[in-house]
């Protein structure tokens, strides 16, 4: 696999004054690791926005900082988006030491399919997203594949303890949690829910009904005692 790389420049500019940097299509960004001293950098955020799109939260990025000679390897620990924008506001790397483990986020990928979803009452919960492992920083793996094609019963899952991975990976979630699971799919709540909405929109309409007619008597109501009136007057 290539390696993904990233030039970055020591930043001066920091606190609020950082939103000028942004206006020039600079991001600033933070390095920071266990022994290591924390470093303020900025970089171009088209080119931050394509290693991002690239590595993810797993791959390893080889940040070129200056004038050193030896890149930095880092991971994405974190980042900050303006989402209305569309605009990254910052990111944070963590610098690895290859010989020292480090704990992730690997996302969780159903591969497969599920017996059990040819019936139509039957739906898939997929309940937990990603694993959380320690690990060597060579050996991170960019996701983590779940076969679903065992799944041919209403309520059979799929549990942290029942997937297999590299004995140099440790998962440190729950053995018990659920990974994927088929449960009945809540046609009954659905149909309820119609009929409720359809005895309200009735409920409603006929008190429509009713206060058209209330108020159709009330605006006939004084014609009628005009009638009466003149009727008496004649007399």
């Amino acid at each position: 696999m290539d390696k993904i790389e990233l030039k970055v420049a020591n930043r001066e500019v920091l606190g609020k004054k950082v939103k000028y940097l942004r206006r020039q299509g600079i991001t600033p960004v933070h390095v920071f690791g266990h022994g290591i001293e924390s470093l303020a950098l900025q970089c171009n955020a088209k080119e931050l926005e394509r290693v991002l799109s690239q590595a993810g939260q797993t791959r390893l990025i080889n940040l070129k900082l200056g004038k050193e000679k030896k890149p930095r390897t880092v991971v994405v620990r974190e980042f900050d988006r303006d989402w209305r924008k569309g605009q990254l506001v910052h990111v944070d790397f963590y610098q690895v030491k290859m010989e020292e483990k480090i704990r992730v986020e690997i996302p969780v990928v159903l591969l497969g399919e599920a017996p059990a979803l040819k019936s139509k009452t039957n739906m898939l919960d997929h309940e937990l997203g990603t694993f959380t492992v320690e690990c060597l920083p060579g050996r991170i793996p960019s996701s983590i594949e779940v076969d679903i094609s065992s799944l041919t019963e209403l309520d059979q899952t799929i549990r942290v303890k029942d997937i297999a991975l590299d004995k140099d990976i440790t998962v440190i979630n729950n053995p018990d949690l659920v990974v994927a699971k088929i449960s009945l799919r809540p046609v009954e709540k659905v149909e309820e829910k119609v009929v409720e909405e359809a005895v309200e929109a009735e409920a409603e309409a006929e008190a429509a009904a009713e206060g058209a007619e209330g108020a159709k008597e009330a605006a006939e109501a004084p014609k009628e005692a005009t009638r009466d009136e003149k009727k008496s007057k004649e007399r």
